[in-house]
Parts: C-alpha cells; structure tokens; sequence
C-alpha cells in the first residue's frame, strides 16, 4: 500500500529540540536574544513579518532530516504568531528572507561552508555572520547577497565614529559594529534596542526627568527668593527716599542752603529745590 504524503507527515516526528543548549558561550546568547527581540520589536506593527532565532526550520516535507536553526532570521509574508518549529510547506513556501548567525568555535566551519549552501538552495536572500570575540572571523561582522542563486559580499562602509556598517536591503537598516559590539540601525542613525534596553533608556530618562523637574523647581525658589530680596530693597529704597524728601525741609528750616542739603542727603541740588517745591517751602532760601 502506497501512503500519501499527509499521511507520512503523520507518522514522521518533527522535533522542537535537539536537547542542546541554545547557545554556548554569554556572548552568542545575549546577540542572539538582542537580535531576535530587537527585530521583532523593529517589525511589531508589521503583522506579515515572523522574527524567531534559535527555531528549527523543516524545509522539506516528509523528511526531518532537512531541518536547519538559524541563530536570527526574518521571514516576510507569514502570520505573525508563536511556532514550536517552522515548516516551510505549512506557510506556503515562505523561506526566511534574512538570516544571522552569531559564530562560534564550534560553528565556524558550518557558518562559513555547510550553512551558505544551505541558505543559497533556500532562495534566503542575505546571510550575515557576526563573531562576537573576533576571533574566528575577519571581518567580525560580514554580509552577503544572493544574486542569481549565489551569494556575494555586501560592500561594509567605515563611519567616522570608527563603527563598521553593513546595509541590509531586505530589512531596511544597518548593521553596526562598534568596538566589537553589532547593534541594528535605521537609516536614520536611531539605534534598535531590546526591550531590556529599552526598558533601561526609560528609566534614565524618567530619572533624567525627575533630576530636570527638581532643578527647575530649585531654580523657582530661587527666583522667588530673589524676587522677595528685590521687593525687599525696593521697599527700602522708598523708605529711605522717604526719609530723605522729609529731612529737606527740616535742613532747610534749619538754615541750610540748598546745596548743602544737597551734599548732606546726597541729592542733586535740583532734586532738593523739587522736593522744597513741593511741600510749599519757600523762604529766603532762594525760592
């Protein structure tokens, strides 16, 4: 009896594990958990776009043998929702369109030779690696493209800051390296941040806030003090003009003349002839 290909599927396991570790070093860990949470926050509004890392991928129906587990890939025109595994002939031949994968000892000789191949036959249309210790490969972080079933490097560009930029067409964003450190960017210089990063970014501006909100309510009590200590001198610079435009008359009657009333209060002798004008004195004085 001949069984059809759902039928086989049926009786076929495809696992979700391989009883492995997911990574085996910090570094490979932390870039892949940044990769996979950066892009799908960068793609969350994009319902067609499926992000996963570390996810195997079945490409050929009835055989489990054809599995592949990109560290970080991207797969375009699927529903966005959560996967055990990801089999090619359930979401209509839909193949990762960017894959990344973050070199180790141990897989340096795959992600150079076996996985490129693998990819190429695939139709994924750009394959990045990224060593995190720079130790197994030179460049740290390399990009390529497929054109015409093959795959060949896409051209990196040194910033001024130093960084290394590699320009991702299927993704829309760079790719930088920054003292060993690969971070996505969109083309307009924001950096993509994890949700711990960003979570953290919140933070410090909410604190930034906070410290921005106390200066300024030390910079009003400041201001109010001021205030209070001008109002202050303005009072008793009227008080003290007060007493001034009352001790003229008295210096006067005292027979003062004008100038010396003038030099005693230290007023102008126009300011005293004003003030004795004023409250009606007028005498020999001169008026």
């Amino acid at each position: 009896m001949t069984l059809s290909i759902d039928q086989l599927d049926s009786d076929l396991l495809y696992p979700d594990s391989d009883g492995k570790p997911m990574a085996e070093s910090d570094p490979t860990r932390d870039y892949l958990i940044y990769g996979v949470e950066a892009l799908g926050n960068y793609f969350q509004d994009r319902p067609d776009v499926y992000v996963s890392g570390n996810l195997f991928i079945y490409y050929k129906q009835g055989v489990p043998d054809a599995v592949i587990a990109p560290d970080v890939f991207v797969v375009f025109g699927v529903e966005k929702k959560k996967r055990r595994s990801y089999k090619v002939w359930e979401e209509g031949g839909k193949t990762p369109a960017f894959v990344l994968e973050i070199t180790s000892k141990t897989t340096q000789e795959q992600d150079e030779e076996d996985k490129p191949q693998k990819y190429a036959r695939l139709g994924v249309l750009e394959y990045f690696q990224y060593d995190p210790t720079g130790e197994y490969l030179q460049p740290q972080l390399k990009g390529l493209r497929l054109v015409e079933g093959h795959y060949h490097p896409i051209p990196a560009n040194l910033l001024p800051d130093g960084s290394l930029c590699v320009y991702s067409e299927v993704l829309g964003l760079e790719l930088r390296l920054t003292q060993g450190e690969l971070r996505f960017y969109t083309q307009t210089g924001q950096k993509l941040l994890s949700p711990s990063e960003a979570e953290q970014a919140r933070r410090e501006t909410e604190q930034a806030l906070q410290q921005t909100e106390q200066a300024l309510q030390q910079t009003e009590q400041a201001l109010q003090q001021t205030e209070q200590a001008l109002q202050q001198t303005e009072q008793a610079l009227q008080q003290e003009t007060q007493l001034r435009r009352a001790a003229v008359p008295r210096l006067l009657a005292m027979g003062l003349s004008f100038e010396q009333v003038a030099a005693a209060l230290n007023l102008s002798v126009e300011a005293v002839r004003q003030i004795a004008q004023q409250q009606g004195w007028s005498d020999t004085h001169g008026l």
